[in-house]
């Protein structure tokens, strides 16, 4: 069976765009291949963040990949913190990779032009070698990614590739996996704008995974559109209710062509309000799982199991690395 690994930065809460994005993909993933799913916890840190906040986001997010249909008999769950080999590789792969490739980042660049008082950390420049650690430790075949954060991948596999021609067959390359059906969740209230956690129009642009449900009806229905009256999917020409036709379609499981034709001969206030039905029931259901799994204190557990499993895999690895490296005195 292939393997497949990912991650999410427990950074602020979690938004619907996180579930259609990524979290939605894991669940269905992990019938399919060998699925490694951890918490990016020292991904959190290149950028200053409250500890108690971090705390709190860290264990709302394990509760929410569970509530959301995350199976750990099925898929290994695990703390990158709670793996000290990842920062071994990481160093080991900064070695291996050159400073222009990560001053190329597209992020990085973004942050750069966004705070430009010149008081930026290492981390958050060295960041995407962590992410290569992170991946090609356990010899992942695929990583289901949003399309911004497809060039860290492809970093990644450069960075196997190099270290594979220079110390012989070590690393598996990996693939990036991109969904085609609501990879990018825009915000409500910008659609031109991808629907992001740390956006300031945040609580108008995003849905919350904790948000009251009723609030988040009302956030759909106050979404932006445009003076046409036909729903259909076009970007380009109809970026707001392209974006609502993506969350409908994620939560129905419906294609782009099926939700047309089911909307064909809506206004645009009746399309809302189905797609704000889709979004309420969604949250009520796994809320009421969210609260269960918190209060049972199952988590624990996972993460426990999750992080024996992930770091057997991480010390074969990296007893591998130092052996090519040379990084033994026997």
């Amino acid at each position: 069976m292939k393997r497949m690994l990912s991650g999410i930065k427990p950074t602020g809460r979690l938004t619907l765009g996180n579930y259609i994005g990524a979290i939605k993909h894991f669940i269905e993933y992990q019938d399919e291949y060998e699925m490694y799913v951890f918490v990016a916890n020292l991904h959190a840190i290149t950028v200053p963040i409250d500890r108690q906040e971090l705390k709190r986001d860290t264990k709302d997010l394990v509760a929410l990949y569970l509530a959301c249909g995350l199976d750990p008999n099925k898929t290994t769950i695990f703390m990158q913190t709670d793996i000290l080999e990842h920062g071994y590789l990481a160093f080991v792969l900064n070695c291996h990779t050159y400073m222009g490739e990560l001053s190329r980042m597209t992020q990085y660049k973004d942050k750069m032009q966004k705070e430009k008082d010149g008081n930026h950390n290492v981390g958050l420049f060295t960041y995407p070698t962590l992410m290569a650690a992170d991946i090609l430790m356990y010899k992942a075949d695929y990583v289901p990614v949003g399309e911004d954060q497809k060039q860290h991948v492809e970093l990644t596999r450069d960075i196997a590739i190099r270290f594979n021609n220079k110390h012989g067959e070590t690393f598996t390359v990996p693939e990036p996996i991109i969904a085609k059906v609501g990879s990018r969740i825009m915000s409500l209230s910008h659609p031109e704008k991808k629907m992001s956690k740390s956006e300031e129009d945040g609580d108008k642009g995003c849905i919350y995974l904790l948000d009251d449900p009723k609030l988040a009806r009302k956030k759909i229905m106050s979404a932006v559109t445009d003076l046409d009256t036909e729903v259909r999917y076009d970007e380009e020409k109809k970026p707001g209710i392209s974006n609502l036709l993506s969350i409908y379609c994620a939560l129905t499981n419906k294609s782009f062509e099926e939700a047309e034709e089911h909307f064909k001969g809506y206004n645009y206030g009746n399309f809302k309000k189905e797609v704000a039905d889709e979004v309420e029931n969604f949250l009520t259901d796994l809320q009421t799982k969210y609260r269960s799994i918190i209060e049972s204190g199952m988590i624990d557990k996972v993460l426990e199991d999750g992080a024996n499993k992930a770091r057997y895999q991480a010390r074969k690895m990296l007893g591998k690395v130092f052996h090519k490296l040379g990084l033994e005195y026997k």
